[in-house]
Order: C-alpha cells, then structure tokens, then sequence
C-alpha cells in the first residue's frame, strides 16, 4: 500500500493563473510560499511549491485567492516528465484536491497595509449588530 498526501498551509505568491484545455476544462497553477520551521544564520527560509487545481475548484480559486492570501492547500504530489531539445525535464508539482481561505481578503489587505492594526471589534461583542445600517460584504470576503 502507498500513500500520497500533502498538506500545506503558505501564502500565494502570485494571483492563480485561470486557463481552459482545448476540450474546456478549468486548470489554475500558482506558487505557495511555505515557510521552513527552522532559520539558517537567522533568516527564515522558504519553499517555493506550484500548486494546480482543476474544473470547479479551479474557477473557485481563480475567483477567491490573491497574491498574499495566507492559504491551505491538500493535495497529491505529481512528477510530470516530458522531452526537450535539451534532454529529458522534469517538474514536482501538488495537484490540490482540497483549497482552504485561511483569511479574508479584507484581513489581508488589512495586515498588508498595516500588520500591527488590530481587529475591529465592537463593544456589544455582536458582530453582525448592523445599528439600523446595511451591512458592508463584498463578494470577496464570501467563501463561496
């Protein structure tokens, strides 16, 4: 028996790149930025992991994820092989099954602007308290 499973949690490097095979299906590729649990000479490092989704989750992501979304990814690890004028390549990349929002768009914009700037938080502790008001959601900020 074998076993092929990853699970990541990073931050996108880039915007996902939404494309269509010539029969129509969806693919997204992008790069996660998955920090190292040690530092070499006190400087954190990382691992540069591309990631591919495919048909419904690929829209989905191409839809929700920005570049700095912090971001859970389950998945498979695939080696694709092909030839080329200079012999033989090889890429490692995850084929996600499973993307995860980790964070709102507004909470990365937030700590993107400021990382320091705390929450904002209501007295009454209702979040959804509206105070007669319409509530300001962007279609961002909805999981689905």
């Amino acid at each position: 028996m074998s076993i092929n499973r990853v699970v990541l949690v990073g931050r996108l490097t880039a915007d996902p790149e939404l494309k269509y095979t010539p029969t129509g299906v969806a693919t997204t590729q992008f790069t996660l930025a998955v920090d190292r649990p040690f530092s070499n000479n006190g400087h954190r490092e990382a691992d540069f992991l591309k990631i591919v989704t495919w048909r419904q989750l690929a829209e989905t992501t191409a839809t929700y994820l920005k570049k700095g979304r912090l971001t859970a990814v389950e998945g498979r690890i695939q080696i694709r092989r092909w030839e080329s004028d200079s012999g033989t390549r090889y890429i490692t990349e995850i084929v996600a099954d499973n993307v995860r929002f980790l964070e709102s768009n507004r909470d990365n914009n937030r700590n993107q602007a400021d990382p320091n700037e705390p929450a904002p938080y209501r007295a009454d502790g209702d979040p959804f308290h509206d105070d007669g008001q319409p509530i300001d959601i962007s279609d961002d900020d909805l999981p689905f």
